[in-house]
């Protein structure tokens, strides 16, 4: 079995463990990519009584719909989710996917409702941060909100790079950005950069993308025929990661 087919029960396996056995933030295995990186450990200790942790979301289960009342930020801790949001003529376009370690529900501070609607990809599960309380926390850790406003930025930063990519770039160029910020976003997560599970659908794809389905279908052929990639059911394999570098724009 490759690392690829690998990743998603490990997140799954870990979850589970660490539900069971209460595991504190600090011994959590995503802590470097989490919230309280940098914070003592008493501080810690006292964040870690209000982080609600979540059982099991089933594929397609939703995490939260837009327009409900925003009360929590939501930190991914095994599996993946996806975020829409629904038109004026009902289509929905997908706006992000979220893996372990990635916070959802960023863009519903301000106007205090969520943006959009978070569904589970897979069985998976969340750490719910209540933001009363993390702005409680805030007013006496100066690191904790030095950590908010970094995820924060990153939010617009990748609203930003959204926008770029729906607009300005070729249909190819579109699959290989995406393919190549994949490649990161596992890599950062420990896992192989070149060998990684596509949770969600090729629709999916498509929708976020900007394309057609069939379009994301011809795309995968032709990087296969090039020997820059190898699908195997929803399995991928970056064979020249460079040459997809390359292709990004």
């Amino acid at each position: 079995m490759t690392q690829a087919n690998n990743v998603a029960p490990l997140f799954r396996d870990l979850a589970k463990v660490e539900h069971e056995h209460h595991v504190a933030c600090q011994s959590c295995a995503l802590y470097r990519l989490c919230l309280p990186l940098g914070l003592h450990s008493d501080d810690l200790a006292q964040l870690d009584k209000i982080i609600k942790r979540s059982q099991s979301l089933s594929r397609n289960q939703s995490l939260f719909d837009s327009q409900a009342p925003f009360k929590s930020i939501y930190v991914v801790r095994s599996g993946a989710f996806k975020t829409t949001i629904s038109a004026s003529n009902g289509r929905e376009q997908v706006t992000g996917f979220y893996f372990p370690g990635e916070f959802i529900g960023m863009d519903a501070i301000y106007s205090q409702s969520y943006q959009s609607t978070a569904k589970a990809l897979e069985t998976s599960s969340v750490c719910e941060l209540p933001f009363e309380r993390l702005q409680e926390f805030g007013a006496a850790m100066p690191q904790l909100q030095v950590q908010m406003m970094s995820r924060l930025s990153k939010e617009l930063s990748s609203d930003k790079n959204l926008m770029v990519l729906l607009g300005k770039k070729t249909a190819e160029e579109k699959m290989a950005t995406f393919l190549v910020s994949l490649s990161r976003r596992f890599q950062d997560r420990g896992f192989s950069a070149t060998e990684f599970q596509l949770s969600m659908s090729r629709g999916d794809i498509a929708n976020h993308l900007g394309l057609a389905v069939e379009t994301v279908s011809r795309l995968f052929g032709r990087l296969q025929d090039d020997r820059l990639v190898r699908l195997e059911g929803k399995s991928v394999t970056i064979e020249d990661l460079e040459a997809l570098q390359k292709l990004c724009g």
